[in-house]
């Protein structure tokens, strides 16, 4: 896209980077001062927002490149403009994000001069079938459901250093035609100073470089992150009342009684795209759920209440990314405190470079296989393989248009051999998504 410099003095007027006074002097040769643009030409000169040609010329019927835009955008907002609008910031922001980011311009910096609060979001559509029949009775149970969540993301600047950041939720079932009110899903305060981070409220608690392989959920605690290439990371709270299940097929817990957990991490990652990553972490859950956990085939393997109400878990996981595009990895965890069904693990071989808010052609195809052990996998990400069941996954996404995704996923295995009927049990899995981004 190329617009002249002439159609883009509207834009940068508006963005309120006008000075309070400019030289009554004509600014460039070939606008006279009786020129339709010559007080706006004249404002952003004083400015500094253009600066025109070295034969003191300011051309305005001439094509600028995206590049040449984004170093007046970059220029006013350096300015602190007043005046500026939420839509007007936004979009220009959007548009030349990366031509701005190649001038080492962030765009979260030129937003915190917009209005305080940022609104992102999405809608994504959900298909999913289930056949599975744990006791091997040769008679699998089928289940369906799709619908679709509207979610809002609103970002708020602080200062320098803080935002604060939510994530809001309504659930339309498409079956049953029902629909849940807004629900305030996540809630937090971040802090940034250069290699610390810091976290405190209601926040996602999918522990890095992980997959997904134990939670896919939400804590309420705090988090503290330090380093570059070496990330350290502590973190505290509580998951919320339906995060940690007891029995052998997965359960929910009790709706009053959320789980609390401490956990500590250490994560390795290559500065640029390719190369090794890994970490290691070990997480202390407390919630007596697990204490009614136990085997139907094996009821001496039950906990017990007063001893194994906690689950220790280790967790290890490696990496390596090829290329840009292909990436190996793998994650093995542990729980050291169950009887039975106490461990998950996972492999998985990723092409693509699909992402959210994808750009239009991005994709990605994978292939895997997981194990999810009852005790161990508590929330893991529900997209493929099913908790308590082991076996192989494959998928696949890709983005017809820009901030529009389709993604599709298979899973088939069994039911893991230390749960149910030595793992003769099959499980079987459909899943399906289509996201909109904004």
């Amino acid at each position: 896209m190329k617009k002249s410099l002439s159609a883009f003095l509207a834009t940068a007027f508006v963005l309120g980077t006008s000075a309070t006074t400019f030289a009554a002097a004509n600014p460039f040769s070939d606008v006279p001062a009786g020129h339709w643009a010559y007080q706006s030409v004249a404002k952003l000169a004083q400015a500094g927002v253009i600066e025109g040609y070295g034969d003191n010329t300011f051309r305005g019927d001439r094509n600028i490149t995206r590049y040449e835009m984004a170093q007046m955008i970059a220029k006013a907002m350096a300015k602190n403009p007043s005046g500026v609008t939420k839509a007007e910031l936004d979009r220009l922001a959007a548009e030349f994000r990366d031509e701005l980011e190649a001038l080492g311009v962030r765009v979260a910096e030129l937003e915190k001069y917009a209005d305080k609060v940022i609104w992102h979001g999405k809608i994504e559509y959900t298909y999913d079938q289930t056949k599975t029949d744990p006791f091997n009775t040769g008679r699998k149970t089928k289940e369906k459901s799709n619908g679709f969540i509207f979610r809002l993301e609103p970002s708020a600047h602080v200062n320098e250093h803080w935002t604060v950041n939510a994530r809001i939720d309504a659930e339309v079932d498409m079956k049953k035609d029902t629909s849940t009110d807004f629900e305030l899903v996540r809630a937090w305060a971040e802090g940034d100073y250069d290699k610390l981070n810091l976290k405190f409220g209601r926040f996602e608690f999918y522990p890095e470089n992980e997959f997904g392989l134990m939670w896919d959920s939400e804590i309420t605690g705090a988090s503290v992150t330090y380093g570059d290439k070496w990330k350290f990371n502590v973190l505290g709270g509580r998951i919320k009342a339906d995060g940690i299940g007891g029995g052998i097929l997965g359960e929910s817990g009790s709706e009053d009684d959320p789980s609390t957990l401490l956990g500590v991490r250490v994560d390795y990652e290559e500065p640029d795209s390719r190369g090794l990553f890994g970490g290691a972490g070990w997480y202390h859950i407390k919630d007596d759920d697990l204490a009614w956990s136990y085997n139907p085939f094996r009821h001496n393997e039950r906990y017990n209440r007063k001893n194994y109400n906690k689950a220790s878990i280790w967790t290890a996981n490696l990496g390596y990314k090829f290329t840009d595009l292909l990436t190996l990895k793998g994650t093995y965890a542990q729980n050291t405190k169950a009887d039975f069904d106490d461990k998950s693990w996972q492999a998985e071989l990723d092409y693509g470079n699909y992402e959210d808010a994808p750009e239009k052609g991005q994709w990605m195809v994978y292939a895997g296989y997981r194990k999810l052990g009852t005790n161990l996998s508590f929330m893991p990400t529900d997209e493929d393989a099913m908790r308590g069941t082991r076996g192989f996954v494959i998928g696949a996404a890709w983005a017809p248009f820009k901030n529009v995704g389709l993604i599709a996923k298979y899973f088939n295995g069994k039911y893991n051999s230390d749960s149910l009927n030595s793992g003769r049990g099959k499980a079987e899995r459909i899943w399906a998504r289509v996201e909109l981004f904004f």
